[in-house]
């Protein structure tokens, strides 16, 4: 029989019930509800994928070409580089300098700070010999024993190249390094014809260096094997070739004027048989790291407006270097109005519009095969 204080008893059970099992778990909810609705409203972690990334841009952009720069004096004096910018009505997007082995016993990166400050790839030209005991009699000029090829793949200059490659390193940036340059003719110590070097000493310096970068984390650089234009006697370039896995450009030097070829020739005429059998030793982009023209004959301003004409015409190469600076001749572009005038006109192409900054990666393939 069911009585009050039953009933009382029953409904005292069924409320401490509901406050210490059922409360208690609706209090839970209510928290973990507004926790949860808190946690929709809060901003979406970094690590959770918002939009997709932009790759990083490529240098040079595709259908570009970059214009730069070889100065005798580099970026310690300005002067040339400033008559050359005035002149070409643009700044470059690549500066070169020069540095021997012998003169310069320790890496400094002040040139290099110089040049990207002013918003451009530094290349780096780096010379093993000393240049200040080069011979002025033209067929001993490649004559210094304590710079052979071997002496480098050997290991005797390990301490000065592993300076270098920290130094570099510890830039942060990008740095292209045109090593031991023109070595198929005969005028520089580590040319193959030259200085008691023998048949694939170059190929065995070359990966040597490029090897002990890569050991010592120096993977900012660039490398640009950049022989001669060939002539007549020149060391085989296939003799020359470290091969794809050790160059990211490669590079050629040829002027119009230097001693003995006066006589006017196209761009076309003096590069043509140099870059068909390039084709057959590396996919690697070109880059002209050397070129100029002589005024002997009135006809600089003639052979720049071809050059900046027929560049485009040669995808493969995606830049070129003048050499702005007294040396056999006045090469300058602004040491002649008519000179500066064609320069300026032919940069002024889009084609030339190449932009550069330290955090883009590095075309090493021609655009073509892109």
């Amino acid at each position: 029989m069911i009585t009050l204080p039953r009933l009382m008893l029953a409904a005292l059970v069924v409320i401490g019930g509901y406050v210490f099992v059922v409360a208690p778990r609706v209090e839970a909810y209510t928290s973990a509800k507004a926790t949860w609705q808190e946690q929709l409203a809060e901003p979406v972690p970094s690590f959770a994928p918002t939009q997709a990334q932009k790759p990083p841009q490529v240098f040079p952009q595709s259908g570009t070409a970059f214009f730069g720069i070889f100065t005798e004096k580099g970026p310690g004096d300005l002067t040339d580089y400033n008559g050359f910018v005035k002149a070409a009505g643009k700044q470059p997007q690549v500066m070169m300098f020069a540095s021997g082995w012998g003169a310069q016993k320790h890496f400094d990166r002040q040139p290099f700070d110089r040049i990207v400050n002013r918003g451009m790839l530094p290349m780096l030209g780096w010379e093993p010999w000393d240049y200040r005991a080069e011979s002025k009699t033209d067929k001993d000029r490649g004559t210094q024993p304590q710079y052979q090829l071997g002496n480098i793949s050997g290991g005797n200059f390990d301490a000065y190249i592993t300076e270098w490659a920290n130094g570099i390193k510890a830039l942060g940036y990008p740095v292209a390094i045109r090593f031991a340059h023109e070595m198929n003719g005969y005028w520089y110590p580590w040319c193959e014809s030259a200085n008691g070097n023998q048949a694939g000493d170059y190929v065995k310096a070359w990966r040597h260096v490029h090897d002990l970068f890569e050991k010592l984390g120096a993977g900012n650089v660039i490398w640009v094997w950049s022989p001669n234009v060939v002539y007549e006697n020149a060391t085989p370039l296939s003799q020359l070739y470290p091969g794809d896995q050790y160059v990211d450009w490669v590079g050629l030097s040829g002027y119009y004027g230097t001693a003995g070829m006066e006589k006017y020739q196209t761009f076309e005429q003096i590069y043509r048989t140099t870059l068909a059998e390039l084709k057959t030793l590396s996919k690697r982009p070109i880059v002209v790291t050397e070129t100029a023209a002589t005024d002997a004959q009135g006809r600089k301003a003639e052979w720049i407006t071809d050059l900046l004409q027929t560049l485009p015409r040669h995808p493969e190469i995606i830049g070129f270097l003048w050499y702005e600076s007294i040396k056999e001749t006045d090469w300058r572009i602004a040491a002649s109005p008519a000179a500066s005038a064609a320069f300026a006109k032919g940069v002024e192409q889009p084609y030339f519009g190449a932009r550069w900054d330290p955090d883009m990666t590095t075309r090493r393939l021609v655009p073509s095969r892109d």
